[in-house]
């Protein structure tokens, strides 16, 4: 095949670009420069996209011999990505940028202009495996056989069409130390490089300031659940579901136990505090359902809220209407689990296998 391997300038892309040649394919590695600012560097494991990733990458694509691009996805990037997180959290929700990227740049725009040229395929170094069930049957997402660096989580917003057009050469991997064996074997300078982490658009990790400097102040109250004046913030967006610190409340609660965000609500201006029993829930509603199969009621499944948190016994309840945008996913969990945010993604398997990805919403 005629394969694009997005090279970030890492380890994992540059063996998953090599594997993909050595299996004969026409591979063509491109770098997608995603910052703005072209004077971005990197700090030790914070950041990417950077310049010095984009050398990186240019080393790696002439060691393993293939012809190599620099494609400026910024502009796309900066409206898909960072301006839907910072919409996100002004509305009271906790979106996952990885999430984001994933499902609308590294498989919309880059598959949609790898189309246009006409690629058959794009390659990524994901942690996840793709199979095909029977002869001639339809390509499945599944969990990376690398149960630390599994993205499958990330990866379900694909969608079956994107999975059927996808490479991850890495998912048959057992630990992040044999690929940069390969690495090294196969003489990729970035076999030692470290592995970024956190928001790659927020290099310095603060989060909250970030934010605070995106969407400015709009102060409020933080209270109880009964209504009780707590203390004030300067902003909703600073908060999350089942946070515990940083609240600005100068006194303890009268039973001396600790106090969580359990709601926010931006158009009031409120963040509410409470006990930890408030942030624990069996129901989970979810909206914006990408199914790689159809769903049907009463289906045993395994529920996931975070990329790298516990997937847990459940059951579909409640079913999207066909041909009804925004209808409800509703699903019972066998055990209860605590700090569900509304704008997080829920993703369901089958064993291994990814069965659909959604959109939480607010707690029943």
């Amino acid at each position: 095949m005629k394969v694009l391997a997005a090279m970030s300038g890492g380890v994992d892309s540059a063996v998953a670009a090599a594997r993909a040649a050595e299996a004969g394919h026409e591979v063509v590695g491109v770098h997608m420069a995603l910052s703005k600012n072209r004077d971005q560097r990197r700090t030790g494991s914070r950041g990417c996209c950077t310049v010095e990733d984009a050398s990186d990458a240019r080393r790696a694509a002439d060691r393993i011999g293939i012809p190599y691009y620099v494609w400026d996805l910024s502009d796309d990037f900066h409206d898909l990505v960072v301006e839907d997180f910072l919409t996100e959290y002004a509305a009271g929700r906790t979106p996952n940028p990885c999430v984001r990227c994933n499902e609308r740049i590294k498989f919309a725009s880059l598959l949609e202009r790898a189309t246009l040229l006409g690629f058959d395929a794009v390659c990524t170094g994901h942690y996840a495996s793709i199979r095909s069930e029977g002869p001639g049957g339809a390509p499945s997402l599944h969990r990376s056989r690398n149960d630390a660096k599994d993205q499958s989580y990330v990866l379900a917003v694909m969608g079956p069409e994107a999975v059927g057009r996808s490479l991850f050469p890495l998912g048959d991997f057992e630990d992040k130390q044999a690929v940069r064996a390969e690495a090294r074997a196969r003489g990729l300078g970035v076999s030692t490089k470290p592995d970024s982490y956190d928001i790659c658009f927020i290099a310095d990790g603060d989060t909250r300031g970030f934010l605070e400097r995106s969407l400015g102040e709009a102060p409020g109250e933080v209270v109880d659940p009964d209504g009780t004046v707590l203390a004030t913030h300067t902003g909703t967006h600073g908060y999350t579901i089942g946070q515990r610190k940083g609240l600005g409340i100068q006194h303890p609660a009268p039973n001396g136990r600790p106090r969580y965000v359990v709601d926010i609500d931006p158009a009031r201006r409120q963040v509410v505090v409470g006990a930890s029993e408030l942030l624990s829930t069996r129901e989970l509603h979810a909206t914006d359902v990408i199914s790689f199969e159809e769903l049907t009621e009463g289906r045993p499944v395994h529920a996931q809220i975070r990329a790298h948190g516990e997937a847990v016994p459940a059951v579909i309840q409640q079913v999207p209407a066909p041909d009804a945008p925004g209808s409800l996913l509703q699903v019972r969990l066998d055990t209860p689990v605590r700090g569900v945010a509304p704008g997080q993604t829920l993703v369901l398997y089958d064993g291994d296998r990814v069965l659909a990805a959604a959109t939480l919403e607010r707690r029943a």
